[in-house]
């Protein structure tokens, strides 16, 4: 079962960096075979009364990772808008070429 967060109490830059500090901290003491065994696993998607069944692949491909490039590149359009001096490579991060 997923649930998105509630945000209606106050969220300031202060609880975003909590909140990102809790998930590294979840996210690094998985293994690689942890995440592997969820494969196949059954994802609801909760929300509000609302639930949208998926598998784990079929929530993370079309769902998350979805949600997650448009909010990352909404994100570096305001930005971009606002004069911060951002370029193509600032969005997509370091190359991971070949050596």
């Amino acid at each position: 079962m997923f649930n998105p967060p509630s945000f209606k109490t106050p969220f300031d830059f202060a609880d975003f960096r909590g909140s990102l500090r809790q998930a590294r901290e979840v996210l690094s003491a998985l293994t690689p075979e942890a995440v592997n065994a969820l494969g196949g696993n059954d994802v609801i998607f909760a929300l509000g009364d609302r639930k949208l069944p998926f598998t784990a692949e079929g929530f993370l491909m079309s769902f998350s990772l979805p949600n997650f490039y448009f909010h990352a590149t909404t994100a570096y359009d305001i930005l971009r808008t606002n004069g911060v001096p951002l370029g193509k490579r600032d969005f997509m991060g370091r190359l991971k070429m070949k050596t």
